[in-house]
């Protein structure tokens, strides 16, 4: 829920009014203070993950945000964190979220694009953390494609999703209503927000990432109630490619 001291309904209202861009700079300072944040029993689930797969030498966190997947990377991380945004407004306070987070690796705040990555095969893992709807499907290949390109040999892409939820269920309905009010809202404002639920979903996305040329494993993250269906995906690039 919304944080008493989280955005106005006015606020919320600009925001869903400007571009994906923007309306992610004027949220930036109360994001900490919504629901669209990642949970942290979800981050702390993943962690838990991926500490036996540690150390990595460079992780990057794709729409990092205000900085919750780079908290979670840098203690297990030697050398470099990197977090790459579109919104200035975002980095801005993710640098000062992560500031004082434990751990020796260097942190970098970069601003670019996830669908043209600046960086070449340079890290040991890549992560996203609730921003997938933030990908067109037009764009989910290439997407992935940036993503396969610039792990090294061995490096692995970890995200959360889930399957997609049973026509009789309400999540279901309710995030066909929100898509469609999201695509009605684009047709008829510019510039356009985009935001989609129910991308990314299993078992198509494994699909997707195999045709990448990428070895895919999903686990359970052994999380009750809402959370319970979140699954953790790792997709790694095979050695020697």
């Amino acid at each position: 829920m919304f944080h008493p001291q989280g955005p106005t309904f006015w606020e919320l209202v600009v925001q869903a009014l400007s571009s994906t861009e923007r309306g992610y700079d004027l949220l930036a300072p109360k994001f900490d203070l919504t629901p669209f944040r990642t949970p942290a029993p979800i981050l702390d689930a993943v962690a838990a993950q991926l500490r036996p797969l540690a150390p990595f030498g460079r992780a990057l966190d794709l729409c990092c945000g205000t900085g919750a997947g780079m908290a979670l990377l840098r203690p297990l991380c030697r050398e470099q964190v990197v977090g790459l945004d579109f919104s200035r407004g975002m980095l801005q306070v993710g640098r000062q979220r992560t500031a004082a987070v434990p751990g020796s690796a260097r942190l970098e705040f970069v601003r670019g694009q996830a669908l043209r990555l600046p960086f070449g095969a340079v890290f040991d893992v890549v992560t996203c953390f609730g921003a997938l709807g933030h990908i067109l499907p037009r764009d989910s290949r290439r997407f992935l494609h940036e993503i396969a390109r610039v792990l090294r040999p061995g490096g692995c892409f970890a995200f959360v999703t889930t399957p997609v939820p049973s026509p009789a269920s309400k999540w279901y309905w309710f995030a066909r209503l929100f898509n469609g009010t999201m695509r009605l809202r684009n047709l008829l404002w510019r510039p356009p927000f985009i935001m989609y639920y129910l991308t990314f979903r299993l078992p198509e996305v494994v699909t997707l990432l195999e045709r990448q040329g990428l070895s895919v494993e999903v686990r359970e993250l052994g999380l009750k109630g809402l959370w319970a269906p979140c699954r953790l995906v790792l997709a790694s690039r095979p050695e020697g490619r």
